[in-house]
């Protein structure tokens, strides 16, 4: 690993903080409804939980501008294993962490076999795969001036493609745009996220689905670009300056193309990639100037072990979480604990975020030991 003084510090935290926050949102405690800031928008619309996903796009493409600076002493055959090596081993984890523990319970709480032909496809370490495989491609195979141009065509493309093919008057809802229509049919229902609502009931539908994955990969690009910025530029003001202008610029353009084309998560639509990387830019800039201009630090630790490890400790996050909940799969153990502790402490969405954060630091403590350790995990 390098020295964190040549990663820039102020990247190692951003990383950090988006991967705490995550688990914050991924974790409430069970038996009580979290804060509303705490929840994905239903729909259209925006709350600071729908930046945690984009913002860790936009951290592996800042990584990958380190990264891949080692590219250019490899022959073509290396670079495409390395990438592919990493896009398999990252999207099969994804999968199996759906599968896993690989078996359920009937309601007699009797354990079956969990039928692979069921289990999720898509996800969120599926779609960092395929976002870092294609970015990565993109990047180091054609021009800056191509990756933009191509980037714009994504988000400009994306939108036609949800206008013109989508349902009509129904493009931009949960079952009339077109991307549902491609998942079931390539995917099938089996293999979808069923955890939203649509009409009061259950219904196939992906968030991390196949073709909203298209305008993601401008979350990684964008993040890529900021961070080869910082390293070129410096962290003086004006590369601060420089990243809020950008930033204000992209969020300005969201807000105008929200009239047309709704700044949606769930849709991933091009005025929500725009909204999440301007205000991404705007919160690197604002962390180097209070950690490298101002060289306040000592706050920073806690979140580096984050940063260290940000993959591995998301991973362990999410299985964690499963494996406590088959201690009794009549009554999950983090409901239990959820409502015979923190809701009697707590009542309510304090109850709920006292557990998530309990929880976060059980997850930091992992990375904590790791780091110790000077055991850095690359996925």
């Amino acid at each position: 690993m390098k020295p964190l003084a040549e990663r820039f510090l102020s990247l190692d935290v951003f990383r950090g903080m988006t991967l705490c926050f995550m688990i914050i949102v991924n974790t409430p405690g069970r038996g009580a409804n979290p804060f509303g800031m705490l929840l994905h928008a239903s729909w259209h619309g925006f709350t600071p939980t729908d930046l945690v996903f984009p913002s860790f796009l936009f951290a592996v493409g800042n990584a990958m501008s380190f990264s891949m600076k080692r590219f250019s002493q490899m022959d073509n055959a290396q670079v495409l294993l390395k990438i592919f090596k990493r896009t398999i081993l990252i999207f099969l984890i994804g999968y199996l962490m759906y599968w896993f523990p690989f078996f359920k319970y009937d309601k007699q709480g009797h354990a079956f076999f969990a039928v692979i032909e069921n289990t999720r496809i898509m996800g969120v370490l599926q779609r960092i795969a395929l976002c870092f495989c294609i970015a990565s491609l993109m990047i180091h195979y054609l021009s800056g001036k191509t990756v933009i141009w191509l980037s714009v065509l994504f988000l400009v493309g994306y939108w036609i493609i949800l206008q013109v093919f989508g349902d009509a008057g129904a493009q931009f809802t949960m079952m009339g745009n077109i991307g549902s229509y491609i998942d079931k049919s390539v995917l099938g229902e089996s293999h979808l996220y069923h955890g939203d609502f649509f009409h009061g009931k259950h219904v196939a539908f992906d968030p991390e689905g196949i073709l909203s994955t298209i305008p993601a990969i401008v979350n990684v690009v964008i993040g890529y670009f900021a961070g080869k910025f910082i390293q070129e530029k410096g962290k003086g003001y004006e590369s601060i300056a420089r990243l809020f202008l950008v930033g204000s610029l992209l969020v300005l353009i969201a807000i105008c193309w929200n009239t047309v084309f709704p700044v949606n998560k769930k849709l991933w639509t091009s005025s929500f990639v725009l909204l999440t990387c301007g205000l991404d830019l705007m919160i690197i800039g604002a962390l180097l100037y209070i950690i490298e201009v101002k060289q306040s630090t000592q706050w920073t630790k806690f979140f580096v072990v984050f940063g260290k490890n940000p993959l591995f400790i998301y991973i362990v996050s999410e299985v964690l979480l499963t494996a406590a909940d088959l201690i009794n799969p009549k009554f999950p153990f983090t409901k239990w604990i959820n409502l015979n502790f923190f809701q009697v402490v707590a009542p309510g969405p304090v109850g709920s975020l006292l557990f998530a954060l309990c929880f976060m630091l059980v997850c930091w403590l992992v990375g904590y030991i790791l780091d110790r350790r000077k055991i850095y995990i690359r996925v």
